[in-house]
């Protein structure tokens, strides 16, 4: 019996290498990201709270790796953050092909 994903992934013909691929090219940190992460470093050296608050959130930097991938495909447990970063790939890669994006229920059991 297929996982609620790997059935998804059949009926949209979606490859995990590009899911993979995706994933990296989302969660990569970026120069704004690492800038990001610097002041919130310099903020908490000077401990300035107001600083710290007006600051945007920095990108994870851990992709989806191929074992949790392969994970997520056998229908063993994984973490939520690495559900999440599954759905913003899935979500990537539908939105290049004109379709609409999917909740997390769509993907993985209750």
């Amino acid at each position: 019996m297929a996982t609620k994903i790997e059935a998804f992934f059949a009926e949209n013909k979606i490859d995990p290498r590009r899911l993979l691929a995706a994933s990296r090219q989302i969660e990569r940190l970026r120069p704004e990201d690492r800038a990001i992460k610097r002041a919130q470093r310099e903020a908490r050296r000077e401990e300035n709270a107001e600083k710290r608050a007006s600051l945007s959130k920095p990108r994870s930097g851990r992709t989806v790796s191929a074992v949790c991938l392969a994970n997520a495909l056998a229908g063993k447990k994984i973490s939520g953050p690495a559900k999440t970063r599954i759905l913003r790939a899935v979500n990537r890669i539908l939105g290049q092909k004109k379709q609409p994006a999917v909740a997390l229920g769509a993907l993985f059991e209750a």
